[in-house]
């Protein structure tokens, strides 16, 4: 995709929100500081409560207000306060809620006392009821053939399961909350179409412009630290070899596989299931 479709603004996201046109938006994918007082270079992330609830308001605000009526947002949060955004979100914006979505992975920070913290969450909210969801485009193989399943496949479902991207993998990047592009990716297909606008008011590590970049998106980031911005740049430059991470169910092969071929519509099923693997 030309690099023309994707943009990175530098500066404040409250300030930056407000150069964005009202209800132009089909997709907002925002994953902002957790407060827990990480070091993001020119800025870091430890807010009073008071100020940091202040601040989630502001730019939710603004994010219901540049969204399409058909539009979605997704939001990472850590546990401390994914609770008061789904409030935000519900109560004062009056968005409608549609999924709280827990993201697994395999490794994360040890603990001696307790469990150890093995998940996000990831809240989506639409603007109204008619929004954008493309199930077909995530659909995950079945384990089993059956008439009564959809034979491209099942709902991934609210529990997703991506790796980190470990600090050992030649795709990180030197950002403290580099997100996996597999995942990224599910919800760009979901809940956008080819030439929409995604908004990333977070861009970080610039995950979402990269995908986006792939997947034929417009998309338009924000950031506050321009070394993060030229970190960005440099990665859109990159040549594309695949995605850092994958769904373990994508690489699912039905292990019974229906062997009459002379059934029309299990033959146009399983051509359908083998052209989309």
């Amino acid at each position: 995709m030309d690099n023309k479709a994707i943009q990175i603004l530098e500066g404040n996201t409250i300030e930056l929100f407000k150069t964005i046109e009202s209800e132009s938006v089909d997709l907002i994918i925002a994953d902002p500081p957790y407060n827990l007082g990480k070091d993001y270079g020119n800025n870091h992330d430890l807010k009073d409560f008071e100020e940091y609830l202040s601040f989630s308001l502001m730019w939710l605000n603004e994010a219901k207000r540049v969204l399409k009526k058909t539009g979605t947002i997704y939001v990472f949060m850590g546990f401390q306060f994914i609770s008061y955004l789904y409030n935000v979100l519900d109560q004062k914006n009056e968005m409608f809620f549609n999924s709280w979505i827990t993201w697994h992975y395999t490794q994360g920070m040890g603990k001696k006392k307790g469990f150890s913290p093995r998940h996000d969450d990831i809240l989506m909210f639409t603007k109204s009821k008619d929004f954008v969801f493309n199930l077909d485009d995530i659909r995950i193989p079945q384990k089993f053939f059956r008439e009564r399943n959809n034979m491209l496949g099942a709902n991934p479902g609210d529990v997703w399961q991506f790796s980190h991207i470990h600090y050992s993998n030649p795709e990180r990047e030197k950002h403290p909350n580099q997100k996996p592009e597999a995942l990224i990716k599910r919800m760009v297909l979901a809940s956008s179409n080819e030439n929409n606008i995604v908004l990333d008011p977070f861009a970080g590590s610039g995950t979402t412009l990269r995908v986006c970049q792939q997947l034929n998106r417009n998309c338009i980031g924000f950031e506050i630290n321009p070394e993060y911005i030229k970190l960005i740049k440099s990665r859109l430059e990159k040549p594309f070899l695949g995605y850092d991470s994958e769904d373990p169910r994508m690489d699912r092969i039905p292990n019974d596989l229906p062997k009459d071929k002379s059934n029309e519509k299990v033959s146009t099923t399983l051509a359908s299931f083998v052209s989309s693997s």
